[in-house]
């Protein structure tokens, strides 16, 4: 893999359907609020979330893994690892289930188990890392709410997994889509992301 053409190689993928707001939506009275989300090649997740209004940073690593690791360990499927993208937002602003209608309408298929698109390994699952109770409970309701909704002709396998630590990942892979607009893997997979994204989500861009 050439460090700068991807993490994977470039193949068109279509974007899932557009999925309905969650029905449970529990406040937080704090001023900021983390989440962790895997949904493919970090890449494209951190660049999306990053453009979403209220959220003050998206950073690229690893979770679900034993112990910290590189780049290079976890994309051999040896460390238990997804990419994944850790999310700090303003909840008064963004809600975490608004950002995950975000992630499940445009960042990534929650029917396609350990791959998305070209990228295909279990290191490229998606799953969601709740962080607390609150988050725990509306991943699950969520989920249960998409499986009913038959929006996806396939079961999703979208996993709710315990993440205790996050790892970042290496800094070239920090702001890759900002920094990297013409990179074929960006121009193939992650751009139509982000357009769907202020497509679909207007009111929530920046």
């Amino acid at each position: 893999m050439a460090l700068l053409i991807s993490a994977c190689s470039v193949e068109a993928a279509a974007a899932p359907p557009l999925a309905p707001a969650p029905k449970l939506v529990i406040a937080n009275p704090a001023t900021t609020e983390t989440a962790i989300f895997a949904g493919g090649c970090f890449w494209g997740v951190e660049g999306v979330f990053e453009q979403v209004k209220g959220v003050k940073s998206a950073v690229s690593g690893f979770a679900g893994g034993k112990g910290p690791a590189s780049y290079k360990q976890v994309t051999s499927g040896s460390t238990g690892h997804a990419e994944a993208v850790r999310v700090t937002f303003d909840p008064s602003v963004v809600s975490y289930g608004e950002l995950m209608q975000i992630f499940f309408s445009v960042i990534t298929d929650p029917t396609q188990l350990n791959r998305q698109g070209p990228d295909v390994g279990k290191h490229y699952r998606n799953a969601l890392f709740p962080l607390d109770d609150r988050q725990a409970r509306q991943a699950r309701a969520y989920i249960r709410q998409l499986d009913g909704a038959n929006i996806w002709r396939k079961k999703l396998v979208t996993t709710i997994e315990s993440a205790p630590k996050f790892y970042m990942a290496e800094d070239y892979h920090q702001d890759f889509m900002k920094k990297n607009p013409r990179n074929p893997y960006i121009l193939a997979h992650d751009a139509p992301k982000l357009r769907d994204f202020r497509a679909q989500f207007a009111s929530l861009a920046r």
